[in-house]
């Protein structure tokens, strides 16, 4: 979340990062509420203070009093600092409500947008930033989608998944199950290649956790919650390998921190709906492996480029047609400053479909997170964050298996061969 003084010194451009954001002009008061609640706690939290040390020198006084023997008079002094006690109590309830609700409003506020991020409404405002250069690639007059490929070589089995628990949910089988897991394999060690430490974390977060990063309570609705364990299925391993750095202050030498984890991730996807839910387009669950940097604040932006050049020569290995958007402000992530999204295309389909987002946090999360560090100067610091996709497998898997398709099935990718063990699915 942001920080009070982030909005109270700078607040013109969190109200033009709002409004980038799309937000209405009526919402844009909640800055005014923050601030004003701000002033009420420091007003009491004044008062208080000035109570505290009013009740520590009668309370050296009644000593003296005693010792005097001047009862009557210590007796006195007693009520009085009965008196400022309960006010104390009083006005410590007092701070406690107007930090809870000063809370709740920072937390409805995102991120403060990069001036790279583009105007615009939705995902069709995106900029394009690289765009594939050679021939998009040209199928046979018989090429099918891959929800069909999946089905006439029996990769995927997306009834049975429905029978076993629902739409959204599909079994991967035989050479299906092994291109998954060549897939997983190959981006783990480029992924290791690249300096990340392998993590495998909890696929189930608790509730702090969950508010670290920002899925709380931004995106409540789209995380499947465990009721009787008040735990969460986690949408993305960003969120239990940032969280691994909460309420820790990095050491210098530890800086910079890479780490990268595969792991099943589950999102409910409310409100899908359409030709875009097809197959392997929009699932409950799916398989990614994401990288994650922590770093200092000057190094952020150096490490989101390096991190959005890992993702691209993920997909050039993996010959896949991409191009690369910058979200504009009516698509960027609640949490996110500045945004890229890859997105491969899948030919059978004829569509362009996002398999990363690349982003760089700042200090919205490690704000919530309460992660810093000390600069050369001794002063204490809030790290930026940062996460991709490296990469989502359900449309890597759709695209691979729509572009590769021939008439003696379809080709497995040079690259994928080694983990693979077989060169072609028939």
């Amino acid at each position: 979340m942001l920080l009070v003084n982030q909005i109270r010194q700078d607040k013109e451009r969190v109200l033009n990062s709002l409004r980038k954001r799309n937000w209405k002009e009526e919402n844009l008061s909640v800055l005014d509420k923050i601030l004003e609640l701000d002033d009420q706690r420091k007003k009491l939290q004044t008062e208080n203070d000035s109570n505290l040390a009013s009740v520590n020198s009668k309370s050296k006084e009644i000593g003296s009093l005693m010792r005097e023997g001047q009862k009557d008079q210590a007796n006195t002094k007693k009520q009085e600092v009965a008196a400022l006690k309960e006010e104390i109590k009083e006005r410590e309830e007092r701070m406690k409500m107007v930090n809870l609700e000063l809370t709740e409003h920072l937390l409805s506020v995102p991120n403060i947008t990069h001036d790279l991020v583009p105007n615009g409404a939705s995902d069709e405002d995106n900029e394009v930033t690289q765009a594939w250069t050679k021939d998009l690639p040209q199928l046979p007059e018989n090429a099918i989608p891959h929800w069909d490929l999946a089905k006439k070589y029996n990769l995927i089995d997306f009834e049975l998944g429905v029978k076993i628990t629902g739409a959204g949910f599909p079994l991967f089988r035989g050479k299906g199950a092994r291109l998954e897991r060549a897939l997983i394999n190959f981006f783990l060690d480029e992924a290791q290649s690249a300096g990340y430490e392998e993590i495998i974390p909890p696929l189930l977060v608790n509730e702090d956790t969950a508010r670290g990063t920002g899925q709380l309570p931004d995106k409540e609705g789209q995380m499947y919650y465990v009721t009787k364990d008040d735990f969460y299925l986690i949408p993305t391993s960003e969120v239990p390998i940032t969280n691994i750095y909460r309420n820790e202050i990095v050491k210098s030498e530890e800086f910079p921190i890479k780490l990268t984890g595969y792991t099943p991730c589950f999102r409910r996807e409310a409100g899908s709906y359409g030709a875009d839910v097809k197959g392997l387009n929009r699932v409950h669950q799916f398989d990614k492996v994401e990288i994650v940097q922590i770093s200092k604040q000057e190094d952020s932006y150096k490490a989101l480029d390096e991190m959005v050049k890992h993702v691209a020569q993920l997909l050039e290995k993996l010959e896949l047609p991409y191009r690369i958007l910058r979200l504009c402000g009516g698509d960027i992530g609640f949490t996110s400053s500045l945004t890229y999204d890859f997105e491969v295309f899948s030919a059978a389909q004829k569509k362009w479909l996002e398999v990363s987002s690349v982003s760089n946090c700042e200090t919205y999360q490690s704000n919530r997170l309460r992660c810093r560090y000390k600069d050369e100067n001794g002063k204490t610091k809030l790290v930026h964050t940062l996460n991709g996709s490296a990469l989502a497998l359900a449309r890597i898997i759709a695209s691979l298996l729509e572009n590769n398709q021939h008439e003696g099935g379809i080709k497995i990718p040079k690259v994928l061969i080694p983990y693979t063990k077989f060169d072609n699915i028939d």
